[in-house]
């Protein structure tokens, strides 16, 4: 190696880690509010929800999520066809640039299943979210009974994102 080669070889590298560190991942982009999940009795899984907004120019998606508090965490979308609900395991949920994906009871969600211990109404559960570009986005979601069927009042101080 010559030494103009060894006094270059060092900026060219910095270079290179400086352009691959300036690319903004997508969770960077996504806001994450609302997150609370729906606890059922027994070993039924639980319901997760949240609304992601995606502040980037360019679009992103959700691909998974997981969470030491459950063995498994699959994304879904439930839907009705003349008054039969159905529900399908999903791929991905598209968040759009400058919009935004909700996932709510009745349409997309995550499904929680196999709690690691009981999960009990108040109760905070981290979820990493997991988008196109695997990036990841640590969110806390709080845990409301059976019988609720939004956020409810009791959100503040619960929302994460960049």
């Amino acid at each position: 190696m010559s030494l103009r080669t060894a006094r270059t070889l060092p900026l060219l590298l910095a270079g290179i880690l400086l352009a691959a560190g300036a690319h903004a991942s997508e969770a960077e982009h996504v806001h994450a509010s609302q997150a609370w999940i729906r606890i059922l009795p027994g070993d039924l899984p639980a319901g997760g929800y949240v609304t992601l907004e995606n502040t980037g120019d360019q679009p992103t998606s959700l691909r998974a999520a997981h969470s030491p508090s459950y063995a498994s965490i699959g994304l879904h979308k439930s839907s009705a066809d003349g008054g039969t609900s159905r529900m399908a395991m999903v791929d991905s949920v598209a968040i759009p640039a400058h919009g935004k994906a909700e996932l709510t009871p009745g349409g997309y969600h995550l499904m929680l299943m196999k709690a690691a211990a009981p999960v009990k109404p108040g109760d905070k559960v981290k979820l990493t979210l997991t988008f196109g570009d695997g990036s990841t986005l640590d969110t806390d979601f709080l845990a409301r009974p059976a019988n609720a069927t939004d956020a409810g009042d009791a959100m503040p101080g619960m929302e994460h994102g960049h």
